[in-house]
């Protein structure tokens, strides 16, 4: 390991990739796990028109909530949304486009789009609005949908620890989508709550390799 690297960035310099209209990942379970201090950044800045890719849209004081009550969003893909009501009043008034998509299969399509894979066959879905404007194969008498990869602008995502060449250890459940939303982005934004130098992480214990992280960001150093 080349212990010149330093992914370590300020807030600002991470946070420029993001403009107008970007496809953005974050990772989190109903908030937990997602990246605080950059959604709180995201929050007073100008940036509208964004899409999310999100497991959920949080609560509304927590998590993206936060960004949904602002309205920093015109389109949102998330497997449920019943935890923050602002969520299903935009989609109910037609603010924000909500394309909700099964668990299974959000996180699988973002995988296959870490892994470079063109898609998969589920029969998630069949039979259901789900099925509207998917290809079905038919596979040893069998219905599936293909479901296409989803991969976006830029991943911000949250770990427990990080090094400063990116490698990445989780806590517990918060490990849920960021794992896979690292992978899945053109650029990955990181802010852990600790970060330490090459070689002090046991590499038993990385969850995310370096390669899949381009800036991060310490929060205690942010706050």
């Amino acid at each position: 390991m080349n212990k010149s690297i330093n992914k370590v960035v300020n807030i600002e310099k991470a946070l420029a990739h993001i403009k107008d209209g970007s496809v953005i990942m974050v990772g989190g379970f109903m908030a937990n796990g997602s990246p605080e201090t950059l959604i709180d950044y995201l929050c007073a800045t100008d940036i509208k028109n964004l899409t999310l890719i999100c497991n959920d849209t949080g609560l509304p004081q927590k998590g993206v909530g936060k960004m949904v009550l602002l309205k920093k969003f015109s389109k949102i893909i998330a497997s449920h949304v019943g935890l923050n009501k602002e969520t299903a009043r935009q989609m109910s008034a037609g603010e924000t486009e909500v394309i909700l998509v099964p668990q299974g299969t959000l996180i699988e399509s973002i995988r296959c789009a870490g892994y470079g894979l063109g898609g998969f066959l589920t029969p998630t879905g069949i039979g259901t609005l789900v099925e509207q404007g998917k290809q079905k194969i038919t596979l040893e008498g069998k219905q599936y949908l293909l479901e296409k990869p989803i991969k976006a602008d830029v991943a911000l995502i949250f770990a427990a620890k990080a090094d400063r060449a990116g490698n990445l250890i989780y806590k517990g459940s918060m490990n849920n989508f960021n794992n896979m939303m690292a992978a899945a982005a053109d650029i990955t934004l990181v802010e852990a709550d600790e970060v330490v130098e090459i070689g002090e992480l046991d590499p038993n214990q990385v969850m995310t390799p370096g390669i899949f992280v381009d800036y991060i960001i310490n929060e205690g150093a942010c706050s």
